[in-house]
């Protein structure tokens, strides 16, 4: 296993300073003992969180470093890599102006992890619309880290959304399109990429021998032999028949009204969905507080908590810190076995 001594800490992004991202923030590191949580830095705004941390009436020691080698005193302040935008905005007020700093936290966190600074990205819910506004130009968090993870690594990224919670992970095909549009995006070889990504971060990331993969029909029961929709069986099926002759333990079109409940999530280990909602009502349901958003198919970890920015408790104190938290843990255990993985990968490489 990796030397826990010498493990590259978490790379934690501001989020929309507007939200409860400074929040959370401040308040896991607060509770990082009795949490277990792993030692991380936050590319932020610092005086975003002074001043949050002031109006919130918490008591939290913020250091700016230079780099995040530099976090040896994690135990005792919270490590703040100060962006060069400023980045400060008043709880439920979102700032146009802020929009700057925002994307550069995140792109700086890329950065990092990609130097070996970091050992894995933790993002911070942001404000689509406060983005969009300034100019943004993806449609959230996961396309606009498949932009940086295509410079990265010089090919176009297949990033791939999984919301993991302690009862379920599942996969939306589609993410954040009409769900008019969901059929006509929905092709036999999206379906074999996402398949594929699935089964490779789950061997790699996950530690799973053999990952098995629940697929979820679009139409109620399934279509029915097509009585209730044609999808299923032209374009789901033939998808699942493909990555079943790669090896891959993938099974469906599976009822989605009954491919949730406890006895049947014993079958599988990832639900691959075929729209937002079908994979976040579920994992929300069971475990809410718990969830993680994880990236598949990255160059890199990067997870997220399973919140928005919930404006109308910004500075309040009363968001609930458990998904950040959960996030942190499962991105450093993801990292650690990736590190593992690759370390077997050498060694045999050298056999």
């Amino acid at each position: 296993m990796v030397d826990s001594a010498s493990f590259r800490p978490l790379a934690l992004t501001m989020g929309e300073p507007a939200g409860i991202g400074p929040d959370v923030t401040l308040a896991v590191w607060r509770e990082r003992r009795e949490r277990n949580l792993p030692p991380f830095y936050v590319l932020a705004d610092p005086e975003a969180l002074r001043s949050r941390a002031a109006l919130m009436g918490l008591d939290i020691p913020i250091e700016t470093i230079d780099a995040p080698e530099a976090i040896d005193a994690f135990d005792r302040v919270l490590p703040v890599v100060a962006l060069e935008s400023h980045a400060v905005a008043a709880p439920g007020v979102p700032e146009r102006s802020a929009a700057r700093g925002v994307i550069e936290a995140i792109a700086r966190a890329v950065g990092d992890v990609r130097a070996g600074l970091a050992s894995a990205l933790v993002t911070n819910p942001i404000n689509k619309k406060a983005l969009f506004d300034a100019g943004f130009q993806h449609p959230g968090h996961t396309e606009f880290l498949g932009m940086l993870s295509a410079a990265w690594s010089g090919s176009p990224a297949h990033p791939v959304m999984m919301l993991a919670g302690p009862g379920l992970r599942a996969v939306p095909a589609t993410i954040h399109v009409p769900i008019a549009s969901v059929p006509n995006l929905l092709t036999e070889e999206m379906l074999i990429r996402t398949g594929r990504t699935i089964d490779h971060d789950m061997r790699r990331r996950f530690g799973l021998a053999n990952p098995r993969i629940a697929v979820a029909g679009l139409n109620p029961h399934a279509g029915e032999g097509g009585v209730m929709g044609t999808e299923d069986d032209a374009v789901i099926r033939p998808a699942v028949a493909a990555l079943r002759a790669e090896g891959i333990d993938a099974f469906g079109p599976l009822a989605p009204d009954t491919m949730f409940h406890a006895e049947a999530r014993e079958r599988y280990d990832v639900a691959l969905c075929m729209y937002h909602d079908q994979a976040l009502i579920p994992t929300k349901t069971i475990a809410f507080s718990e969830t993680v958003n994880v990236t598949l198919g990255l160059p890199f970890v990067r997870t997220s908590p399973d919140h928005g920015t919930a404006f109308d408790i910004a500075g309040t104190g009363k968001a609930d810190i458990s998904s950040l938290a959960a996030a942190l843990r499962l991105a450093d255990e993801l990292a650690r076995h990736e590190a593992d993985y690759r370390r077997l990968e050498t060694a045999g490489a050298a056999s």
